[in-house]
Formats: structure tokens, sequence, C-alpha cells
């Protein structure tokens, strides 16, 4: 505890930098929070990422996020359309009308409505929509019949993201056939709830937490520990900010799984300070003669290997994640990973070095 000002200017001028981070460089969030469309397909053989991002390119998607999914198999595609561009679709019209046209022969044909998500053509005939259907289907397009009724005419045609990527991937991949194994697409007012609901999350576990130390311990005791929790945040927080693009392969978008991570360091921090605090408790019990710094330090020192060897064990189960885990876990392995290793350092210099100053300035006794 003597030489917690040391720690102090450490981690302010660590928050400083992330703040600043934060507030320059921004926090970017995946399509959970800011909306689009996520497609995942899974090939009969194992595809080259580098070919996958080659293909997309000229798509004419704008930029898109291509990832491994669940090993050499999968591919996960982001991107923040939720609909085809508009400059987009007449070349979708013209490679559906040209397989219409091969299949019609020299039957006409008429487009009687069209959307941005959606084509109905109405074809002379039963028999020549039913070949349509179906040869539309095989090139990768979703289709539907108007009506179940035998003598439908006509054929609608969804204009799909999903359904532009495999109609593409089709041509570009002939011998690696896959399958599309689900396309989700976020609005941006449902991501906006997402957000607002992830903050409200945090904010409500950190409130609880103060509540219930304030009854286990002291109310010094329990501000200690929710002012390490927001500093193990705020750091992790300013970090996915400062590193995104700087670390190829790293994903350090704010997404779902990473909310997960964040609450999952909160509990794992407050635990750990939870320990730290037990033991200075019993210390103040047994030895109520001493001073508080003193106490601190004998509790310090005494679950010091303890959490030495928990956090390295679980470090090493992390790392492993981080490593192995895809690509799509990354992100929570990362938040994961520097939260364990500033909320046990936090417990220390913190929140205990908090209980300290804040006994100090109030010149009374703490007494359990």
């Amino acid at each position: 505890m003597s030489k917690r000002t040391t720690y102090y200017i450490l981690s302010s001028v660590i928050l400083l930098l992330g703040l600043i981070s934060i507030l320059v460089r921004g926090l970017q969030f995946g399509i959970d929070f800011k909306g689009g469309t996520e497609v995942a397909l899974e090939f009969s053989k194992p595809i080259d990422i580098a070919e996958v991002r080659k293909a997309v390119e000229n798509m004419g998607l704008g930029n898109v996020e291509v990832k491994t999914f669940g090993g050499s198999l999968g591919i996960l595609l982001r991107t923040e359309l939720q609909e085809l561009p508009p400059e987009i679709i007449p070349t979708v019209k013209n490679k559906i009308e040209s397989i219409i046209k091969k299949v019609a022969q020299s039957e006409e044909f008429k487009l009687i409505d069209s959307s941005f998500t959606a084509l109905t053509y109405d074809f002379p005939n039963a028999q020549i929509a039913n070949l349509v259907y179906d040869k539309l289907f095989e090139a990768g397009f979703q289709t539907a019949k108007a009506s179940v009724e035998p003598e439908n005419t006509q054929i609608i045609v969804r204009l799909g993201i999903a359904d532009w990527i495999k109609e593409n991937f089709s041509e570009y991949f002939v011998d690696n056939p896959f399958n599309v194994l689900k396309e989700d697409k976020v609005g941006p007012k449902i991501g906006q709830e997402l957000k607002t609901d992830a903050i409200i999350a945090v904010m409500l576990s950190l409130l609880v937490i103060l509540i219930y130390l304030g009854f286990r311990f002291k109310f010094i005791f329990a501000l200690g520990a929710v002012i390490a929790l927001f500093h193990d945040v705020l750091i992790t927080l300013g970090l996915f900010a400062a590193l995104y693009g700087l670390i190829p392969g790293l994903n350090l978008e704010i997404s779902i799984s990473v909310v997960a991570a964040f609450l999952t360091l909160v509990g794992y921090s407050i635990n750990d300070t939870v320990i730290v605090f037990d033991r200075v408790r019993e210390e103040i019990k047994i030895h109520k003669s001493l001073p508080l710094i003193e106490n601190i330090n004998r509790a310090i020192n005494k679950t010091l290997s303890r959490t030495i060897i928990t956090v390295l064990t679980t470090l090493l189960t992390v790392i492993v994640l981080l490593i192995f885990g895809g690509e799509v876990l990354r992100g929570f392995a990362f938040a994961l990973l520097i939260g364990m290793i500033t909320g046990t350092y936090s417990s220390i210099f913190i929140a205990s070095a908090f209980v300290l100053e804040m006994a100090n300035r109030s010149a009374k006794k703490v007494e359990f």
C-alpha cells in the first residue's frame, strides 16, 4: 500500500489514453448494435478465406467483412446493408431474366411488380412458371409461387443479400458446393435497443454489487469495489478503441458476446476483490491494534499466491480460446484476457487502496 501513489498515476495515464482513444477513434460496434446483415455459409470442402474475399470484392456490396466460422468449412459474411443497393438491382434483374429466357425460350413473360426486395413475374402458363421456379431455385435465388393453385402463373423472386451472395458464389466456387446456414438481419432500431439494454445490464450489475457489498462489508469497501470495476471496464473499452484495426485477425468490435465478456469480467473481478476484502476483515478482527495499512498489506500478501495461481490458470484457458477459438470468439476472449489482468490488478491497487484512502481521510477507525 505504500506504493499506491505510483499505481494511481499508472492507472490514471492508462485511463486517460483509453478515454482519448474512445473520443477520437470511437468504438466499433458489430452488426448486433449498428444493424446490417450477417450470412453464414458452410462449404463441402475446406475454403481459402482469401479466395472468398476476392469473390466478394466484385459483388457491389461495399465493405463486406469476411471471417472463418466454426472451422475450415465455414465462412461468415457481414455487411452494414440490409437490402441490395439500388445500383445492383438492374444487374440482379438481368441475371434473373437471362435464366428465365433460357427456360421460357420464345414464350413471353411480364414483370408485374418490382421493389427493392422482390420481383414478381407472370408467365403464359403454369408449366413454364413451374420450370422457371425450379431453375431459379437451383441458381441460388429464393423463389416463391404467388399462389398454391395448380394453375398459378406468377413467380416471386426475392432480392436478398444472401441470395445475391449465393448466386455469385455458385459461379465462383463451382467445384465447392455450399449451403447458407443462416441469414440474420438487424435493423438500426433493434440495434439501438440492444445497445441501450447492454449499458443498462452493466450498470445494474454494478449497482446490485454496490448494494450487496454495502451490507456484506461496509460502504467504503463497496464503493472501492465498484470503482475498481469501473476502472476495469473503462480500460478494456479504451483498449478496444485504441487497438481496433492495428492487430490483424483480432476482432475488436463491440458485440453481444463482448458485452457478455464484460459482465463475466465484472463477476471475476468482484470475486477477487471480495476475497481480499474478506481477508482484510479477518485481519482487522484479529489485529485490532494494528494500523489499517498493515492489516491490508497482510491480507493482500496472504491472498496473493491464491490470486496469482487462479488468474494464471484462467488466463491459460482464455489465451487458448483467443488463439484457437476462431474469429468470432476473439473479441470475447480478448475482453476476458484484458479484464482478468486489470481485475486482479484493481483488486489490490484500486479497491484496497481506495478503502485505505477513505479511511485515512475520514479519520475513523474501521472496525468489524
